[in-house]
């Protein structure tokens, strides 16, 4: 009896044959057969790379234009914006055919809000609001126990609270332990790597050797204080923090005037200064040679007439204002940058224990500034408290002795003074960026309207808007509106 041989490729052609008559129909059907397989390229090729979309027209109807420069509301303005850009502004303004309508007729729209000084990196995002709250894992990493990258995601979603909230453009005024991170993240803002407001930062803030500054190592040789602030002593080593800083890419320089501090109950404050004046002077002058700004933390006292005199741009807190720092103050025109909630906080705490609290210091500080006319820019210190939370300070500038209109203005024209940038924000004129936002009811009646912006626009995208009308209506279907 003669045996059939089998080769291997008679093998696999009876397999093949086996599988088909055993395979569902369904499944038979699937392979290179599919027209739309068949058609593709033998190898696959990159889809081409994303481009720029072109400037769209859009016109925002405002019921209620606040103009910063007048103090007063304008009634039913057109806002005309091309890209990120405002072309125009007035109560008849020209829409070209396909412009996209916002409307904003019921209610107060304002121009993009500025806080001249908070902390992106400061501030767990679980819990402030808008947050998940502490779930089975726990808080995560807090405080300098952060690594630099899990620290830079959360800076992220503040900054975006910030915007959220109606601050278009913000000053970050030291990373406490974030390093660059917050140039980082300016340049993904800037790059549109990812949303956020505009920012102006700085890095590390500066300190002099003191009881208040216990060096650690942090990813570099140079000594680390338990703030994350870079420590210099001496006019020469001050420079070159500076000249480092600069060439990091900081826009600001932080430098700590005033650290450690005691609280008496008869309703003084003891401070201890930091930089000599010759330091302080030698940061100054190499940093505007750099071309960069300078802000000194500073309560009162040597620390605080040091600022003053060496010329930094804007003291902060200074919340133990004597008669001197005042007329130096005003003598050289500079403004005083005072932040509220980070002192509240420890309100009941410090009054139980010192029957005094730096809270109680800085709000006489801040009426006697005002009364004697110090500019007063708004700046929150925002990351001890939840960023967002910062628009209830509105309410409290005027509950401390301003005007709203002051309020508004603090927050607008004097902050983009401050920061150089007038020509780009702080109104609503044609020409500056269409950093705009809304809020229902009317701010000069009732401040608190701050607390609950409803519509938030930067560089003409809409990055909000919680007004009743439709965010997108035709112009056809604004002139319809119109004749209604």
């Amino acid at each position: 009896m003669m045996r059939k041989r089998f080769t291997a490729r008679s093998v696999r052609t009876l397999v093949a044959g086996a599988m088909a008559l055993t395979m569902p129909a369904a499944l038979q059907s699937q392979g290179p057969s599919q027209p739309a397989v068949a058609a593709l390229p033998q190898a696959w090729v990159p889809p081409p790379p994303a481009q720029r979309a072109a400037p769209q027209t859009v016109a925002i109807r405002a019921g209620r234009l606040f103009d910063p420069r007048s103090g007063t509301l304008l009634a039913n303005q057109i806002i005309l914006i091309r890209g990120e850009r405002i072309v125009d502004v007035g109560a008849a303004v020209p829409m070209p055919a396909g412009t996209q309508i916002i409307d904003l007729s019921h209610a107060t729209v304002l121009p993009g809000l500025i806080d001249t000084h908070l902390h992106v990196m400061d501030g767990n995002p679980l819990i402030g609001p808008g947050g998940a709250g502490i779930g089975p894992n726990g808080p995560g990493p807090v405080g300098l126990t952060q690594p630099l990258q899990y620290r830079e995601l959360a800076a992220l979603v503040n900054a975006q609270r910030d915007l959220d909230a109606g601050f278009t453009t913000v000053v970050d005024l030291m990373s406490h332990g974030g390093w660059y991170g917050t140039v980082d993240l300016k340049n993904a803002i800037n790059n549109g790597v990812v949303q956020g407001p505009r920012m102006q930062v700085a890095g590390p803030g500066l300190v002099s050797t003191n009881k208040a500054s216990v060096a650690f190592p942090l990813l570099d040789h140079l000594p680390i204080s338990n703030l994350g602030a870079q420590i210099a002593n001496g006019p020469a080593p001050v420079r070159e923090a500076v000249r480092e800083q600069a060439h990091y890419g900081v826009d600001w320089i932080k430098i700590y005037s005033t650290e450690e501090y005691i609280l008496r109950a008869d309703g003084t404050i003891v401070v201890r200064p930091t930089f000599t004046l010759e330091e302080t002077q030698a940061i100054v002058d190499e940093a505007h040679r750099k071309g960069l700004k300078v802000a000194c933390h500073a309560y009162g006292g040597e620390g605080l007439h040091n600022c003053i005199n060496a010329g930094v741009d804007v003291p902060t807190h200074g919340l133990d204002l004597d008669d001197a720092a005042l007329k130096m103050l005003l003598e050289k025109k500079l403004p005083l940058t005072v932040t509220m909630f980070d002192l509240s906080m420890d309100h009941a705490q410090e009054m139980k224990r010192f029957g005094n609290s730096r809270w109680s210091l800085m709000e006489k500080s801040f009426k006697k500034a005002l009364a004697a006319g110090v500019v007063l820019p708004f700046g929150s210190g925002a990351g001890p408290f939840p960023h967002g939370t910062q628009k209830d300070q509105f309410a409290y500038l005027v509950k401390w002795g301003m005007t709203p209109v002051q309020a508004l203005r603090a927050a607008t024209t004097i902050a983009a003074d401050l920061i150089g940038w007038s020509a780009d924000v702080g109104t609503i004129e044609k020409g500056k960026f269409a950093d705009i936002i809304a809020v229902g009811g009317d701010p000069l009646a009732d401040i608190t309207e701050m607390s609950r912006v409803t519509f938030v626009m930067k560089g003409g995208e809409t990055i909000r808007n919680q007004q009743q009308e439709s965010p997108a209506r035709t112009r056809a279907q604004d002139l319809i509106h119109l004749r209604d």
